[in-house]
Formats: structure tokens, sequence, C-alpha cells
């Protein structure tokens, strides 16, 4: 399917998954918003790289995900969002009784306050549009949990929820709402720690990958940001239409076991 005039917006999208899925709904033909809370040159070179080398309409928006009315204020100034990818997020490490108060509200803030505020000021678009997918990336850590990171695992087993809860306000209507749950992923900033964790464990690139960051993860081996932009294609495509208010693991195993 082409998704020739429609408009995506991805929150956090200027690295990483964000960018991943934003380059492949370009691909399928979509307009795409990219956002981030930074507004430099190099934010707006990525949004003109991606409409010279698909073709579509690309711009960069900058937004605060952290703060409800420029998560609102970012929908309204695309002026159009008919598909709606929520995945701008942050992560802290810490036991509960030492977890920061303020990292704690930030997480929440940007992993799922943000996913509120835009997808309420996205809906009224899409039903004037007549049609509308929101596509919410939470984590494997939105249907399992793991040690030390009480924030994240709240904020991606709410946005699981709250993705139920818009498909079936949007049940009748030719929206759905739908969570993506990652896995591990190779990102820039995961490629970054394989180094100092390499020097940490004293172990080769394999096996640091293999026993230590994919430890959980059956398959040994990340996912891709294609692989997730591939998914969040599907998902906007007529052959999705009647899939709305689930999960789609692209864990390599991790949730099976």
């Amino acid at each position: 399917m082409s998704l020739k005039g429609k408009t995506a917006v991805v929150t956090g999208s200027n690295s990483g998954i964000g960018l991943g899925i934003a380059w492949e709904l370009a691909r399928a033909g979509a307009d795409v918003v990219l956002n981030s809370f930074t507004d430099t040159d190099e934010d707006h070179a990525l949004a003109q790289k991606i409409a010279g080398e698909t073709g579509v309409t690309a711009r960069y928006i900058k937004a605060d995900m952290s703060k409800g009315d420029e998560c609102r204020a970012l929908i309204e100034q695309a002026g159009a969002c008919d598909i709606l990818v929520n995945n701008a997020g942050i992560q802290h490490v810490a036991p509960i009784n030492e977890f920061p108060s303020d990292k704690w509200d930030a997480i929440i803030a940007i992993n799922l306050n943000s996913a509120f505020h835009t997808t309420a000021a996205a809906l009224p678009m899409m039903r004037k549009a007549g049609w509308g997918r929101v596509v919410n990336i939470a984590s494997a850590h939105g249907l399992t949990a793991s040690p030390y990171k009480s924030a994240y695992v709240a904020a991606k087993h709410g946005i699981v929820g709250m993705t139920k809860v818009v498909a079936l306000e949007t049940a009748q209507e030719p929206i759905t709402a739908n969570a993506i749950c990652p896995g591990y992923v190779l990102t820039p900033l995961v490629e970054a720690q394989i180094p100092d964790t390499m020097k940490e464990y004293d172990m080769s690139r394999e096996d640091v990958i293999k026993n230590i960051m994919l430890q959980r993860q059956p398959s040994k081996e990340f996912a891709t940001v294609e692989q997730l932009g591939g998914t969040c294609v599907f998902l906007c495509s007529d052959a999705a239409a009647q899939i709305t208010g689930t999960t789609i693991s692209v864990d390599g195993g991790w949730t099976a076991l």
C-alpha cells in the first residue's frame, strides 16, 4: 500500500528507532514530520535528506515531549496527522528505593504522558480526514519487567494499556491503535555502549552482544530500525485495517520465554 497523501508525525525521531521509522514511512510515500527537543541545523538537514531521497515532504518541528502543551502544539503545527507514531522515550536505571523522583517524573512524562497529549490532539484530525493510525512504540518491557527499571516498565505498561483504550474508543471508525514492542534494537546509542561493555567484562564484541546485551533475547540478534519501520508501515496498510488494540513484539522471542 502506498501511503501517498498521508502525513506521519513521529515523536523523538532525530535518531535511532524514530528516525528509522520515519525513513520507512517516507519510502512508503508518507509525508513525515520529525521531532525532538533540539533545534539544530542537523535536525532540519535530516528532514531535507529524507525529502530529497524519497520525494515526500519532510519537516522538523521542535517540541519538548515532557511538556503537554508542546506535545499538543506539535500536532497542531504539523497541520495534519494521519499517522501518529509515539516513539519519544528516555531511560534511567536504579533500585526503587534509590530511584530519583525527578527521573521518575521525567520518564513518565516523556514515555507515557506525551503519548496521551499527542493522541488527544491527533484524533480529531484523523476523524475529520476519515482515516488514522496510532502506532505506539512500547517495549518488551511493556509486557514483562526487569529489575531497576521501575519508571520505564511502568510507562511502557501504561502505553500498552492506553493503546487498548484508544482502539476501543475508535473501534467503529477507520482508525486503529496498536503498540510495537521491541526488544534490543541496534541503534547508534546501543552501538556506542558496546566498546565500554567489552572493556568492563573483558569480552569480545561477539560475546558481549550474545551473552550480556542480548542475554534475554533468544534469537541473539538485535532487531533493526528498518524492521521496526517495516512493522509500522504494515500497521498503516489496508491489510492491517482489522488489527487494533494489540501489541506486536519485535523482540527475537524475548516475550516467548
